[in-house]
């Protein structure tokens, strides 16, 4: 009888939480994942750590990325102080770091997460979908009038950062050219691979040192450069809210038309799964026409898809229906691909012993100075040339961020995915321009 009693009390109960509550529980969600989810496949992956090898297939791989991407970024989403300035951005990219520097990371995840990444380059994937789906969605009068707009900000603001970061430099006794050619350019350079290698490459030969000893002095400064521009992006993004009046939230020009809005006339409101796929495979044959550029021309491949892509949509080649299916790319990159690309760059590409190494402090302030001196300029000029500051600011910010992956924490804290094509002018063109000048001028004075 007790048996029977103790079943019909179960009953209702399990009726009143099965489905529903389920479902409830089911949408507690750590960034984008299931709390369930979440918990059974962090199970899975440490019992493979624990008691087996951890399979090396591309499945595990975007489990583990996926898992380490949207913990540290919900850690740093709920971190008071930190999150109002990118925490989540800035926790994704560098607590992996440290974590693979103390050993704290299993080294079974290390290795999976660097072959992984090193192996696919799917950062430029990432870059791919966002450049193509964000300048497919622009408005073309808008894409025209921002692209022409954008280099006055730019350059001035790198004159001025130049200026006052080798000022500051010399007050603080680095010296004039040690802190131009050591500090400041690094910093503005492009990031590593198209930046501090070929900068210490030039260096080398100029100066007759070793390359690698002059790559180990600037890497650190890169670094530093771009942890500053980060945390800058959030506050930017914080002020933003604040001020609503200084802002386009990812819109460059006060005219009222959104960037990202498709001329979608004649297009679905939701492109079909066709269209979708249609758009990601046109995004990844402009990245391999940028690589036959690469080739041909030597321009990066970034750069290069950059350029076909505004012909493209300014020569109307594409459909609306196409035009729509970049954009639920690009917002599907940003949404789900974002914070674990981050992790796998935190673990892979980001060794936290040269971020530290730059931590003297007459170069942290030299360092900090000349960043803020870039993103204050692109504010002030920004505003003179009828861009909203503080979009145009977070580009700027981008010319001293670390690559195309300083490009994507950088927008990331600052929640403007949708700057991405100007953000790579910054760092590619910007950094190869500054590369040119600083090595021109490092040679005449010998």
């Amino acid at each position: 009888m007790l048996a029977r009693t103790m079943r019909g009390e179960t009953a209702p109960i399990m009726q009143k939480f099965w489905p529903e509550g389920w479902w409830r529980v089911m949408e507690i969600r750590i960034g984008i994942i299931p709390l369930p989810v979440y918990l059974s496949v962090l199970g899975v992956i440490a019992y493979f750590v624990v008691w087996g090898k951890l399979p090396t297939e591309i499945n595990v791989a975007v489990a583990v990325l996926a898992i380490g991407g949207f913990t540290c970024a919900e850690i740093g989403k709920r971190l008071p102080g930190v999150r109002q300035v990118g925490g989540a951005a800035i926790l994704a990219t560098f607590i992996p770091s440290a974590l693979v520097y103390y050993h704290l990371l299993p080294i079974p995840v290390v290795r999976l997460v660097t072959d992984f990444t090193k192996s696919t380059n799917f950062l430029y994937l990432f870059i791919s979908a966002i450049i193509v789906g964000s300048i497919l969605g622009m408005d073309r009068r808008v894409l025209i009038r921002g692209f022409l707009k954008i280099f006055i900000p730019l350059a001035s603001g790198s004159v001025i950062a130049g200026l006052v970061g080798t000022a500051v430099g010399t007050l603080l006794g680095l010296g004039a050219k040690h802190t131009l050619f050591f500090l400041v350019v690094p910093i503005m350079a492009g990031g590593v691979g198209e930046g501090a290698i070929p900068l210490s490459v030039g260096y080398s030969e100029i100066l007759h040192q070793n390359q690698g000893e002059l790559f180990a002095e600037v890497l650190p400064v890169v670094m530093l450069g771009s942890l500053t521009a980060i945390l800058l992006a959030g506050a930017l993004n914080l002020a933003g809210k604040k001020y609503p009046h200084l802002t386009g939230e990812g819109r460059l020009q006060p005219d009222g038309t959104p960037e990202l809005a498709a001329e979608r006339s004649g297009a679905p409101e939701q492109p079909t799964v066709p269209d979708i796929a249609a758009a990601a495979l046109f995004a990844i044959s402009l990245y391999m026409l940028g690589l036959l550029c690469n080739k041909l021309l030597g321009l990066p491949a970034p750069v290069a898809m950059l350029f076909i892509a505004v012909l493209i949509k300014l020569a109307q080649a594409v459909t609306p229906n196409l035009q729509a299916g970049a954009f639920f790319v690009f917002r599907f990159f940003q949404v789900a691909v974002t914070y674990p690309l981050l992790f796998a760059i935190g673990v892979a590409l980001t060794p936290w012993e040269t971020l530290i190494a730059a931590f003297a402090l007459p170069k942290l302030i030299t360092i900090v100075v000349t960043v803020a001196t870039l993103i204050g300029s692109g504010f002030v000029v920004g505003k003179w040339v009828n861009l909203y500051p503080i979009d145009t600011a977070i580009v700027n910010a981008c010319h001293s961020g670390q690559g195309g992956t300083g490009d994507v924490a950088i927008l990331t804290a600052a929640n403007r995915m949708q700057l991405m094509p100007f953000a790579q002018i910054a760092t590619r063109i910007g950094g190869a321009l500054t590369v040119t000048l600083a090595l021109v001028l490092l040679a005449r004075m010998g």
